[in-house]
């Protein structure tokens, strides 16, 4: 099996190739913005001019990693970077005959849940509060359109935290309280999850979470054991230390409970 990997430089999508590399029976290409010292690593940039797309013959699945990955993305690098890019990736996936894409998707779609109490799975409906959060709605929208009406199996993996310090060991040192340590994501959970993705069977389209089975949490991660057999190794219950608490109560408080009472009371302002 022919697996390219977009962002093949980056945090993940480095982990992910090499690790792809030391799979018997895989074949593995990558593709960044930046040099890579690998010679099956090439440079392109997805939102500019697609001769990129020469890199997609006889590739079966694309695993898309590129594109602006901050949470504070401007809406130009959104666009730009994450929608444009995604949309122009489906089309060519689809002209040359690419089988799977494996979309980077984010939790940030589920953004506006932070101080609720739903579950969190594909049924929940969105609520991204910032250009980034968005933009990945964008790609997995624009994504059940391609499999719907071209035939392109497409899944979207709402990727958990999986970070560049600390070993990415969880713990209180991460940012945004509870919210933040729940979607810890190990690096073996992460790899094992893109595994399930890109070899899983007769998938026409998901949205599922992927996070390590961590105690409590409310990303639901059923749906993504039983639509592409992965089986999280890693999971940790949450610390929060007393100063984070009263962090995340001011952080409410001002952004959910004022403003739901002035709506109340005061409709009309």
């Amino acid at each position: 099996m022919h697996v390219l990997v977009t962002g093949a430089g980056g945090h993940l999508g480095r982990k992910l190739f090499d690790h792809l590399e030391a799979q018997p029976g895989f074949d593995v290409s990558g593709l960044d913005i930046r040099p890579v010292d690998h010679p099956r690593i090439h440079v392109a940039d997805f939102a500019d001019t697609p001769s990129w797309a020469e890199h997609f013959a006889g590739v079966d699945v694309i695993v898309h990693l590129a594109g602006d990955r901050e949470p504070n993305a401007s809406w130009a690098s959104s666009i730009h970077n994450n929608m444009d890019a995604t949309i122009v990736l489906y089309h060519h996936a689809v002209e040359q005959g690419v089988s799977r894409v494996v979309l980077a998707s984010s939790n940030w779609i589920h953004g506006d849940k932070r101080f609720s109490t739903d579950t969190l799975d594909s049924q929940t409906p969105p609520g991204p509060v910032n250009a980034y959060g968005m933009s990945k709605l964008f790609c997995e929208r624009t994504g059940a359109y391609f499999a719907k009406y071209h035939d392109l199996s497409v899944i979207c993996l709402r990727i958990g935290w999986t970070q560049w310090t600390h070993d990415n060991k969880p713990g209180p040192h991460m940012a945004m309280g509870r919210w933040g340590q729940e979607m810890w994501l190990s690096d073996r959970d992460f790899l094992n999850g893109m595994l399930a993705a890109i070899t899983a069977r007769n998938v026409s389209f998901a949205a599922l979470n992927l996070m390590s089975d961590n105690p409590g949490m409310r990303w639901n991660i059923t749906e993504t054991r039983e639509t592409i057999g992965y089986e999280p190794r890693d999971g940790e219950p949450a610390t929060i230390p007393a100063s984070q608490r009263m962090t995340s109560w001011l952080k409410k408080t001002l952004t959910v409970t004022l403003p739901r009472a002035i709506n109340t009371h005061f409709p009309d302002w």
